[in-house]
């Protein structure tokens, strides 16, 4: 039951983490495209779309964690998308762009630097524990199966 109790309260958490940053981004598009486009990562034609669609995936992925829905393949995904976002701030800092990230809305202008690097790449493995023990608690999963 305690380990059951500790999954649930980790996914709630890092479902709301990704419910928050989704929020603060939500309405600031242009921001965001500016934000990505600053890593010289992804072809300019990719850029607008995954400004749009970011803050609505963000805030989707949260809610599926947050519920216990698909947690499994939810977790997985944010796991994927935090090492993907990891990956990207590495580069920039490897190559000295002074990127910002922007992971918080458009007020975050902290500069890509190592330790945002080691931050997602923590949270990543957080995700990775939710997936191994998920669903936890409470999870709609656990109803879904009952039945």
């Amino acid at each position: 039951m305690l380990p059951q109790a500790g999954t649930f309260a980790v996914r709630v958490l890092i479902g709301a983490l990704f419910v928050f940053a989704g929020g603060l981004k939500m309405g600031h598009f242009n921001d965001l495209a500016t934000a990505i486009a600053g890593f010289r990562i992804l072809p300019e034609g990719v850029i607008g779309p995954l400004a749009v669609v970011l803050p609505f995936f963000e805030i989707g992925l949260g809610a599926y964690l947050i519920l216990g829905l698909f947690t499994r393949a939810a977790a997985s995904i944010g796991a994927i998308q935090l090492t993907v976002y990891a990956g990207a701030i590495a580069s920039a800092v490897i190559r000295h762009i002074p990127a910002t990230c922007g992971c918080f809305g458009p007020q975050d202008t902290a500069t890509a630097d190592w330790p945002h690097v080691a931050l997602d790449l923590a949270l990543a493995l957080v995700c990775a524990f939710v997936a191994v023990r998920a669903p936890g608690l409470y999870a709609l999963d656990r109803r879904m199966k009952a039945r």
